[in-house]
């Protein structure tokens, strides 16, 4: 059994986010959404249990998939579940440089893990959870870029913090 942990901050999820989700749970026996509570960062517009939440919801119909909180290294993390594999998505270019750099720290740190770069769809390669606050707090239809199982519960966050 193939086990590959999907880690991001999910703040909030994105339809980009669930493409990369599906995608990847086609490819892997057992998938892992991993939220990072990176304590080096300001704290995000969802707590990281709230966000755990809303995955579930979003991923409720991929059997395979399970939605976690991951503290502390990446690398250790993967190690202590038993996964094989680091699944990172790639909007273009840029994207690349960082995550191909964290992808050797992570393979130094533990050498049988692998990092599986997966290109985001066309239509998602402009979206991020920075862009969908961005709109929604300045009152803007978000709906084209979250899932609908958590959009309301998006909206109602990102405008009472505006």
């Amino acid at each position: 059994m193939i086990h590959a942990v999907y880690p991001g901050s999910f703040d909030p999820v994105t339809r980009g986010h669930m493409d990369i989700i599906c995608r990847a749970a086609k490819m892997f026996d057992h998938l892992t959404v991993a939220v990072a509570r990176n304590l080096n960062k300001p704290a995000g517009s969802f707590a990281a249990d709230e966000r755990v939440e809303l995955l579930r919801r979003c991923t409720a119909n991929l059997p395979n998939v399970t939605v976690d909180v991951c503290d502390g290294l990446l690398a250790d993390y993967i190690k202590r579940i038993g996964a094989l594999a680091v699944v990172k998505g790639l909007r273009a270019m840029s994207d690349f440089e960082q995550e191909f750099q964290q992808a050797l720290i992570n393979k130094k740190l533990n050498p049988d893990m692998e990092t599986v770069f997966i290109c985001s769809s066309v239509e998602y390669t402009y979206l991020s959870s920075s862009m969908v606050k961005q709109v929604g707090s300045l009152g803007g239809d978000i709906s084209d870029f979250v899932p609908p199982e958590v959009k309301e519960d998006i909206i109602n966050r990102i405008q009472n913090r505006a």
